[in-house]
């Protein structure tokens, strides 16, 4: 592709961005690290940013992920792993869709990987709200995703920051042309109601419509649930590669249905909104283990009982789990993670909430998900709906005694006491672990993910996540609400733990 070729929906370019930043250069007068965590992240970079400049984006996406889950929120490394994710979305985006017909293609898709880029520079953006980089970024992801309007948002607050920016007069220039290039395929002729309009899966209007790359459009839900079954176009039966939950909404369908069929079109999005959006005290639930809060981990679905199943019951349990899985991620991504209490052989009454920051479909019908705790809640009452679990909660919430009294210093006595020796349990698990790469990168990602001192609350439920402790025993963590009983339990699993020389 020559250097005037017109700009299209991919980007501004395959080799945009250009490179990544280094650490160290990129790094000065940030909080130094601890030698070891500082090492580890260094090398982590340091490996991304080769296979970056070696075109081996996957590799690279890798080693900055790893990065991050040791020293989250780092700019260098959001910076970066954005800019992988970039180029892999342009690349995907040049692959003809009849590709796919002759070797099936898994992973994420281009639109799944602008979602994420676009997810890091927000996040940088927070953090280097000036950055010329940032912006450029930004910019990419939005194009990427066909969002052209908030594109050129972006590259306008950018000039307002610097207005003699090169780049950013480039990527200006260049975003005007692919805007004009898209609008000018606008058809201002008013639609007359057909079927024409209408999904061939519900048939109903189609609502929030993704057209495939085999040129047929569906609404975005109707599509997943069709892909759930395999990753063939209803219609015509062309292998797809593409995620519908994340792909983009045909903007100019979209728009001609929403502007020439209002009234039915506020029908569609209202039955959809009924579908999707629980209540501010109802959860959808998900039997599997108990989660202590405040915790960050890759769930795997993949229970023992399910290697046990014939074929029937797996297809079984594999279509209620991604019912639910899509159900939750098109609403606000959080669900219950909740257990069967073994003393009644029923729903247990305590339970955390869980919020999927990541998903990625695998090829056999389960995900990979991403998953981060957030709160607890105590579950009134509990009843079946469409085929899962829902649950009418309360969330639940530590007794702190009050504000400067002489139990409220002993407890952040205590927490400070605590903190020390967590410090050094994990500073000789670290010395123990100097052979195993995998279980030395656990426990630095564990020290990074330290709460703050001043919430007791948050730091027993860390403290207590330090140790591996049986599903009764977490149980019972989750019901307590003495922030001090919790400390003081996880004192003990971890002194347990060391005489019996196990360290997590």
């Amino acid at each position: 592709m020559s250097d005037e070729a017109e700009p299209s929906s991919s980007g501004f370019g395959t080799d945009v961005p250009g490179d990544v930043d280094d650490y160290i250069s990129a790094n000065e007068g940030e909080p130094s690290l601890p030698w070891d965590i500082f090492s580890h992240v260094f090398d982590l970079v340091k490996n991304g940013n080769q296979a970056f400049r070696e075109n081996r984006f996957e590799e690279a996406i890798s080693c900055y992920s790893r990065a991050n889950n040791i020293k989250p929120c780092d700019p260098v490394i959001l910076g970066n792993r954005c800019a992988a994710y970039i180029r892999i979305s342009k690349f995907l985006k040049q692959i003809p869709a009849s590709a796919s017909e002759y070797r099936a293609r898994t992973g994420l898709d281009p639109t799944t990987h602008a979602e994420l880029a676009l997810k890091d520079v927000e996040k940088l953006m927070n953090l280097q709200s000036n950055s010329e980089k940032a912006f450029i970024l930004k910019t990419e992801a939005l194009v990427l995703l066909e969002r052209y309007d908030m594109a050129r948002d972006v590259i306008l607050s950018g000039l307002q920051v610097d207005p003699f920016s090169n780049p950013l007069q480039e990527c200006f220039q260049n975003l005007g042309r692919i805007q004009a290039n898209f609008t000018g395929r606008r058809s201002h002729r008013k639609a007359e109601r057909s079927d024409d309009f209408d999904c061939t899966l519900c048939l109903k209007l189609i609502y929030e419509p993704v057209t495939t790359p085999c040129g047929h459009s569906f609404c975005r839900s109707c599509l997943f649930q069709s892909m759930d079954r395999g990753n063939k176009c209803p219609l015509c039966r062309t292998v797809l590669f593409i995620n519908p939950r994340t792909c983009a909404i045909s903007v100019t369908l979209n728009d001609i249905i929403q502007k020439n069929f209002p009234e039915e079109f506020a029908e569609r999005k209202l039955e959809n909104d009924t579908m999707t959006n629980f209540g501010v005290d109802l959860m959808p639930l998900f039997v599997m283990d108990v989660v202590l809060p405040f915790q960050k981990f890759p769930l795997h679905i993949f229970e023992p009982r399910y290697r046990l199943m014939n074929f029937v019951e797996k297809r079984i349990w594999q279509v209620l789990y991604t019912y639910l899985v899509r159900r939750i991620m098109e609403g606000n991504r959080r669900m219950g993670m909740v257990i069967i209490d073994s003393s009644t052989g029923s729903i247990a009454d305590f339970a955390c909430e869980v919020e999927i920051t990541e998903c990625e479909p695998l090829p056999d019908g389960r995900f990979y998900l991403e998953i981060e705790s957030r709160r607890r809640f105590r579950i009134i009452r509990s009843w079946d709906q469409d085929g899962y679990r829902v649950a009418e909660i309360e969330w639940v919430h530590d007794i702190y005694p009050p504000e400067g009294s002489r139990e409220r210093v002993g407890l952040q006595e205590l927490t400070n006491n605590a903190a020390e020796y967590a410090r050094l349990w994990i500073g000789r698990g670290k010395r123990a672990a100097r052979q195993d790469r995998r279980r030395l990168e656990r426990l630095l990602g564990v020290e990074a993910m330290m709460p703050s001192l001043q919430d007791p609350e948050r730091f027993s439920f860390w403290l207590a996540s330090l140790s591996n402790r049986r599903p009764n025993e977490r149980l019972d963590l989750l019901r307590l609400r003495d922030t001090r009983e919790r400390i003081q339990r996880g004192l003990l699993y971890l002194r347990a733990e060391e005489q019996g020389c196990q360290v997590q």
